[in-house]
């Protein structure tokens, strides 16, 4: 009887309309989750000494000498950032190899030891003063790994990486975002190290309550589960943390990928990829920094999958970005500004359907999302875009109101023509900050969305139509 009663609730939570409430579906996300959600897309930059000795994973018996950017220069980095439409930059403040791009007091292995500038460079200094300039968001990647300190492998290192912790978010706040990934090998004497993680986010929690915390169970963002800047096609923003671990006890890659449709989190997915195939910069790369039609179809299957897009973008031995990928970075925000720049759902009027009853409506296409239509049942209620002539389009961008929670879990577009006959329908499963849907070019004189399946009433925010070149649509 009980499995009974289990599956019956399920089927009535899956239900179109089941609830004509407005209440939350837990989880919900905080304020400071929504603000990094929206902004969709920043750089990250790998810089050290791996940019001086072609490797991708420091040995960390590197000399310090070798770093040694003599041109380097954070404005232009945040220039061309700010060009390409990016929010922030994420540094690489230490890396595997233990090489502090900030003279800490906890380590002897840091641009204090190097020959830049004598010993009295900073490049985190730089680069925080830089994005106040240019008015991006300053993150900062700290590897717990580090295969330099003589203390890793021991229970001295964790108050070495608390007290660098602390000297990162005193001196170069705000941190808008704190990356953390799972690696954890051997340090000089050949232990690894347990990690205090629990102690490490009360820290940041303590000194900076409102940075983002990444890692591959959160506690605030989740790895997307590859390195291709993919996110699933379903995209739940929840994920389920219990019993895992970050690196190599974190969730299947798969779940990563999707998140868990009751998970009992809010931990949105971030995309990482670089621009190159190496994430340090590499001379013989510079012939394959991807091209921004690459560019673009990641971000149709990241942002436009739900998700977040940090995107790697790392300086020469210079400490200058090259010519190579910022010619890439401009064409590809070219591509994005024109291809999402004439909505072509203000070309006629937008309804919201209960039954037979058509409403029109202003909220959909207004660039407000806490303006949103709330859609409770597929033969009830759906939403309409009516051209004033025949259209041609390819694209149809949707999104959802998540501060009550994300809710779509499977969609129906349907194209119509003149007649009302349709011509073509699209399925779909999660909607969530932003869903970008592509297909081949097609003339059409009115597009409807239903909800077939939700957890509750789902809030539309935004259902535009574009037309943008066919070699962008997503194949």
């Amino acid at each position: 009887m009980k499995k009974k009663l289990i599956f019956v609730a399920f089927l009535f939570l899956f239900q179109p309309g089941h609830s004509q409430s407005n209440k939350k579906v837990t989880p919900v996300p905080t304020r400071s989750q929504l603000a990094w959600q929206d902004m969709e897309y920043y750089f990250f930059v790998h810089f050290g000494p791996n940019t001086f000795t072609d490797l991708e994973w420091g040995k960390g018996t590197e000399k310090e000498g070798v770093f040694d950017p003599e041109e380097m220069n954070c404005e232009q980095w945040c220039r061309i950032a700010k060009a390409a439409g990016a929010k922030g930059i994420m540094i690489t403040a230490k890396h595997h190899d233990g090489f502090c791009l900030w003279p800490s007091k906890y380590s002897s292995h840091t641009v204090r030891e190097s020959k830049w500038k004598n010993g009295k460079g900073d490049v985190l200094k730089e680069l925080s003063a830089a994005c106040k300039k240019y008015g991006l968001k300053f993150g900062v990647y700290l590897s717990p790994w580090d295969r330099n300190h003589p203390a890793y492998g021991t229970p001295k290192y964790n108050d070495v990486f608390v007290n660098m912790l602390k000297e990162i978010f005193t001196h170069y706040g705000p941190i808008w975002e704190l990356w953390w990934d799972g690696a954890n090998g051997e340090g000089p004497n050949g232990k690894k190290q347990v990690y205090d993680f629990a102690r490490f986010e009360r820290v940041v929690r303590k000194l900076s309550p409102h940075t983002i915390i990444f890692s591959d169970i959160g506690p605030d963002v989740r790895w997307c589960g590859n390195e291709k800047g993919y996110a699933g096609k379903t995209n739940w923003d929840l994920l389920d943390t219990t019993g895992f671990k970050r690196g190599a006890g974190a969730p299947p890659t798969d779940t990563l990928n999707q998140g868990n449709v009751w998970g009992r989190n809010w931990i949105p997915a971030e995309c990482d990829v670089s621009i190159r195939p190496g994430w340090f910069y590499h001379q013989k790369e510079d012939s394959l920094v991807k091209t921004p039609q690459q560019l673009f179809d990641i971000y149709l299957k990241s942002v436009g999958r739900g998700a977040n897009l940090i995107l790697n973008v790392p300086p020469d031995r210079s400490g200058l970005i090259t010519p190579f990928d910022s010619a890439s970075l401009m064409e590809f925000k070219r591509l994005r500004d024109e291809s999402f720049e004439n909505d072509f759902s203000k070309k006629g009027k937008e309804y919201f359907i209960s039954g037979k009853k058509k409403t029109i409506t202003t909220k959909l296409n207004d660039g407000n999302e806490n303006s949103f239509e709330t859609i409770g049942h597929p033969k009830l209620t759906s939403l309409e875009i009516a051209f004033n002539q025949p259209q041609k389009i390819n694209c149809i961008v949707l999104k959802e109101n998540l501060v009550n929670g994300q809710n779509c879990a499977k969609f129906k577009l349907q194209l119509l023509n003149k007649d009302l006959n349709v011509i073509k329908e699209i399925e779909g499963t999660t909607i969530g900050h932003k869903r970008i849907l592509t297909f081949p070019e097609t003339e059409v004189s009115f597009v409807t969305l239903s909800i077939e399946e939700q957890k509750g009433l789902s809030k539309i925010a935004q259902m535009s139509a574009y037309l943008i070149d066919e070699k962008l649509v997503e194949k």
